[in-house]
Order: C-alpha cells, then sequence, then structure tokens
C-alpha cells in the first residue's frame, strides 16, 4: 500500500523547528506536546518523529525501533500526567484518528492522550437512513 506523507503539515513544521511548540516529552524516535486546544484537562499529543501517515503506515514502515520507542513515549507521557491508575490517576482515553471517515486533521500519525476528567462514552450509535 501507497501513503502519501505531506512534509507541509503542522506536526513537520513542529518536528522540522519551524513552528513552537510546549514539551512534555522527546526522545530519540518521538515527540509529546500539549494540544493547542485541549479537551481535556490533560491533552497530549504524541507522533513519530518519522514521516507516517496513519498508525497503520507506521505499523507496516516503521523500524523495530521507532514502534517500541512511540509506543513507550505514550506510556511514559501517561506516567508523567498523573493520569494512569498506576500512577495514582482515575485513567486516560488513547485517540488515534485516520482518514476521512476518522476525522484525520493532520496527515501526521498522532495519538491524543487525554484525561483528568471523565470523558463520556467514545461513540454512540447513530443509524443510517434508508
Amino acid at each position: 500500500m501507497s501513503y502519501r506523507y505531506d512534509p507541509e503539515n503542522i506536526f513537520a513544521k513542529i518536528l522540522r523547528g519551524e513552528i513552537p511548540c510546549q514539551k512534555v516529552l522527546e526522545t530519540e524516535h518521538s515527540l509529546a506536546f500539549r494540544d493547542i486546544a485541549p479537551q481535556a484537562p490533560h491533552h497530549v499529543l504524541v507522533i513519530p518523529k518519522g514521516a507516517y501517515v496513519c498508525y497503520e503506515h507506521f505499523a507496516a514502515e516503521a523500524t523495530d525501533a521507532e514502534i517500541l520507542d512511540f509506543t513507550r513515549a505514550i506510556g511514559e507521557v501517561c506516567r508523567i500526567e498523573a493520569i494512569s491508575p498506576g500512577a495514582g490517576g482515575a485513567g486516560y482515553r488513547l485517540i488515534s484518528n485516520c482518514g476521512t471517515h476518522g476525522m484525520q486533521e493532520v496527515p501526521h500519525l498522532h495519538v491524543h492522550v487525554l484525561g483528568g476528567r471523565v470523558l463520556g462514552r467514545m461513540l454512540t450509535a447513530k443509524r443510517e437512513a434508508g
């Protein structure tokens, strides 16, 4: 499968230092920073430094080191933000959107880490007409 990565997306610009961010964590292969329009008291975006469009793209083409680093970076953000039950928090939600139906706004893989309040149901069922 072929993925078209747009090197002018906002996260690529953040990675190049063209746009500032409020950094939470940086590792060899990942960057975590606060969302500019937070949807919860804790809302951090975790992105790989590589040019990956979505999780499927990342899983297919990233190195084992990138995958391990990204996964551990997400866990470390949950610890840093103290939202994990293991860190004294009450829980969190991870969201990664892909494509038009997934409502992906930035074509660079990113995981939203949200916590600090009850987030409600993830989705509500909608019945299709017809």
